[in-house]
C-alpha cells in the first residue's frame, strides 16, 4: 500500500498507543547498545551487525565469535506486556518441541527467554535463511498446510490467556476512526471516507454472520508468505509476534490471491496439506474478503500510529502523498463488492 494526506499541514503524529511512538523510542538503542545487550547475555560478539527489515520493533542479527550469528529482537515499548510476550515465546518453544519447524527464542541458563538491558526489552534467535515460498507450486502449498495444521491443531488445546483476539472492533472500527480522528484523511475525503468505512464495517459483520461461529484458536496471525522462509530441507516459519486468538481462516487467506479459479486452486492445496492434521470448516470462507478488508484498515491505520517514529516517514514516504487515499479508498471499495460475492468453494 501507500500513503498520504499530510501534506494539508496536519501531521497526525499522535498515537493512541501512548507516548513512546511520539517519543522515537528507539533513539537510545545504537549499534553499541545493541551489542552490549548480547553481551550481557554471555555471547561474545564479534562486531559484525546487521539490521533487518523490521519496523514495529527493531531486529538486528549479529556475529558472534567463534559461533553462527544470532537474530536479537527488541521490543517495541508499550506495545505487549510482559505476560503476552512470554506467552508467545512458551507457545513457539511448544510448537518447537513438537518438531514443528517454527523459530523460537533461546532460553538462556536460567530459562529465561525475554531479557533486559537497560530500557529495552529483547529476545534473542538462531538465525534461519530462506526464501518465500512459492505459491504457484502445489507441493510447497501443501506442505506449508500441513505445517499449518499442525499448529493450528495444537493451538486449539487451550486458548491463550495474554494475547488479544482478532476482533472487528480493533482491527476496523477503531483503524479507520483512528484515521479520521487524528487527521490522516485529507479534507475532502472525511465523509466519504467515514461512510465507506461504516459500510465495510457492516459487510464485514455480515460476512461473520454468515460464517457462524468458527471455533477459536491460537493462531501465528500474520502467516504472509515473507514470515515462511523455504529452504531445501522445507520451511521455517518464523515471527509470532503477531500471535492472538481467532478463526483458522486467518492463517490462511494470506497465500491466497488473484483471479477465483486461481485462489480456488491454491485454497485446495492448502487445504489437502492441512486437513491431514487438523479439520477445517468451510464456512470460514465467507470470512476472507472480510479479514482482508480488515488488514487493509488496520495496515492504514498502524503507518499513522507509528508516524512519530522516525524510522516509518524513511520507510513509507508515499505516506505523506497525496496519491495514496484514492488508491486505498478504491481498494476498499473493490473489498465492498467482493464481500458480497459467494465465497470460495472447497471441495
Amino acid at each position: 500500500m501507500s500513503g498520504g494526506g499530510l501534506d494539508d499541514g496536519r501531521t497526525g503524529a499522535d498515537d493512541a498507543g501512548g507516548p513512546d511512538e511520539a517519543a522515537a523510542p528507539y533513539a537510545r538503542l545504537g549499534p553499541e547498545t545493541v551489542l552490549a545487550a548480547v553481551e550481557s547475555a554471555g555471547y561474545s560478539c564479534d562486531g559484525h551487525l546487521l539490521a533487518l527489515n523490521s519496523y514495529e520493533n527493531r531486529v538486528y542479527q549479529v556475529g558472534i565469535e567463534d559461533a553462527p550469528p544470532l537474530v536479537v529482537k527488541f521490543y517495541r515499548p508499550g506495545r505487549w506486556s510482559d505476560a503476552q510476550i512470554l506467552e508467545e515465546h512458551h507457545y513457539t518453544l511448544e510448537l518447537a518441541e513438537r518438531e514443528i519447524p517454527v523459530v523460537a527464542p533461546l532460553v538462556d541458563g536460567e530459562g529465561r527467554t525475554l531479557l533486559c538491558h537497560g530500557p529495552f526489552r529483547f529476545a534473542l534467535y538462531p538465525r534461519r535463511g530462506g526464501r518465500a515460498p512459492d505459491l504457484e507450486d502445489p507441493g510447497q502449498l501443501e506442505q506449508c498446510g500441513r505445517f499449518l495444521g499442525r499448529i493450528h491443531a495444537y493451538g486449539a488445546v487451550r486458548p491463550f490467556e495474554h494475547r488479544p483476539e482478532l476482533s472487528v472492533e480493533q482491527f476496523g472500527v477503531e483503524s479507520y476512526r483512528y484515521l479520521l480522528e487524528h487527521g490522516f484523511i485529507p479534507r475532502g475525503l472525511e465523509a466519504a471516507y467515514r461512510t465507506l468505512a461504516e459500510d465495510l464495517i457492516a459487510r464485514v459483520r455480515a460476512c461473520y454472520e454468515r460464517a457462524g461461529t468458527p471455533a477459536r484458536l491460537r493462531l501465528h496471525g500474520d502467516c504472509h508468505p515473507g514470515n515462511i522462509l523455504w529452504t531445501d530441507e522445507g520451511p521455517h516459519i518464523v515471527d509470532f509476534d503477531d500471535a492472538r486468538t481467532g478463526p483458522a481462516i486467518q492463517d490462511l487467506w494470506m497465500f491466497l490471491s488473484g483471479d477465483r479459479a486461481f485462489m480456488t486452486a491454491r485454497l485446495a492445496d492448502l487445504l489437502e496439506g492441512y486437513t491431514q492434521f487438523q479439520s477445517f470448516d468451510p464456512r470460514e470462507l465467507h470470512l476472507i474478503e472480510a479479514l482482508r478488508t480488515l488488514r487493509m484498515l488496520h495496515y492504514a491505520a498502524w503507518i499513522a500510529r507509528r508516524w512519530g517514529d522516525p524510522a516509518f516517514p524513511r520507510a513509507f514516504p508515499w505516506f505523506a502523498g497525496g496519491r495514496y487515499w484514492d488508491e486505498h479508498i478504491l481498494s476498499l471499495r473493490e473489498q465492498a463488492a467482493l464481500m458480497d460475492e459467494p465465497p470460495l468453494v472447497w471441495s
